[in-house]
């Protein structure tokens, strides 16, 4: 699975950005695709999930702010992103999963991520 990303941008606080992500390879075997990102000096950060039944999941703080949706969870997703702020700078990255006969336990694709800048 190759994940490609783009949308990558420098808003103003309380602006949006939209990211696509486009998905090729063994696209059947991907059962969600989501978004996480990576500041400066911290950790890797999830955000948003959608399975491929369309249902989603969110990091508590980008909760009403930002909204995953997919074509069927395989093929692409995009991450629309409303009221920024300057803490939501950072790199976002890609996330795609597929399965594996472990329960529980998926395998990890990641695009090459994109840089989002919000300014104060």
């Amino acid at each position: 699975v190759q994940l490609q990303a783009s949308g990558e941008g420098l808003v103003q606080a309380g602006g949006s950005l939209r990211l696509f992500c486009a998905a090729s390879g063994n696209i059947t075997s991907i059962n969600g695709m989501g978004w996480f990102r990576q500041a400066p000096g911290k950790q890797r950060e999830f955000l948003a999930f959608v399975r491929e039944d369309q249902s989603t999941i969110y990091q508590d703080s980008v909760k009403g702010r930002f909204t995953i949706s997919g074509d069927n969870a395989r093929e692409s997703t995009f991450l629309q992103m409303n009221s920024l702020k300057p803490e939501d700078t950072a790199v976002y990255l890609c996330n795609a999963q597929t399965p594996t006969t472990k329960p529980g336990v998926s395998n990890y694709y990641w695009g090459q991520g994109t840089l989002v800048t919000v300014s104060s």
